[in-house]
């Protein structure tokens, strides 16, 4: 008997601690079916051996559930709104030396975007921001630090000119920024969260969960912030329930908690 989409996803979460139950079925099922075809494969069980079999067939797989649409100063008004309103808000309650993290980071565009805004308020050797991804591939291509033309075309134009170098096709960003971020491996939905955070950073991710991962992560987010702490979300986002998770809304996409 074939093995189903649900016994899948068991086999799954034990090889990978990857918990398929938590992203939305019928995008995810599609996605994975996709890959299946592309390699030739015949089915989930088949698919599994080859998975435990091949190294990088495994890697490819883990990269391509990792859904990584990511680029610098993404919803430009919203990195205006940080830079004129929060961060001096953050600085003025809980000074420079801040405890920042960038959560699902993809491949560095936000921690480096946070970085870069900072830096406008805080010299650089004070920043410190945790960046973290379920992915090691895109964790790898952030600490590269080299980008298109279209994923820094956001980034304000002194900064640019001050942190970028043009490298053939691509953009180099300067060490002095990368040495500002820490990237580790993390997977929002099993691993413990780091606490005492002054400020959050999660943006158009959890639109891939279910309704109940999405509830259960920004309850955690909530209790990694230290009071009046602050998590900024995406454009695609809405926390319609944030008074059940200790949340005020500032604005469409910050939320302070209580």
């Amino acid at each position: 008997m074939a093995m189903t989409y649900e016994q899948f996803e068991d086999a799954i979460l034990k090889l990978t601690s990857i918990d398929l139950t938590a992203y939305k079925e019928k995008q995810m099922k599609r996605r994975i079916d996709t890959l299946i075809n592309k390699h030739k494969i015949n089915g989930y069980e088949a698919f599994v051996k080859e998975l435990k079999a091949q190294q990088k067939l495994f890697e490819e797989f883990v990269n391509y559930l990792t859904i990584n649409v990511s680029e610098f100063y993404r919803n430009t008004d919203q990195w205006e709104l940080l830079d004129k309103e929060f961060i001096p808000e953050i600085i003025g309650k809980y000074g420079k030396r801040l405890k920042i993290w960038s959560a699902a980071c993809s491949t560095g565009d936000e921690p480096y975007s946070l970085v870069m805004a900072l830096s406008r308020h805080i010299p650089l050797n004070q920043i410190k921001i945790l960046a973290t991804d379920l992915d090691k591939q895109v964790i790898a291509q952030a600490k590269t630090g080299l980008y298109s033309e279209k994923s820094i075309a956001g980034v304000p134009d002194e900064l640019k000119k001050k942190y970028f170098t043009k490298i053939g096709a691509s953009y180099q960003i300067s060490q002095e920024i990368k040495d500002r971020v820490e990237f580790k491996e993390h997977n929002l939905l099993k691993d413990p969260y780091p606490t005492g955070c002054h400020f959050i950073v999660c943006r158009n991710v959890l639109i891939y969960f279910t309704d109940e991962a999405k509830d259960e992560i920004y309850r955690k987010f909530n209790q990694s912030l230290v009071k009046d702490g602050i998590l900024f979300i995406g454009s695609t986002e809405q926390i319609v329930n944030h008074k059940d998770f200790g949340y005020t809304r500032r604005n469409s996409f910050y939320y302070q908690k209580v």
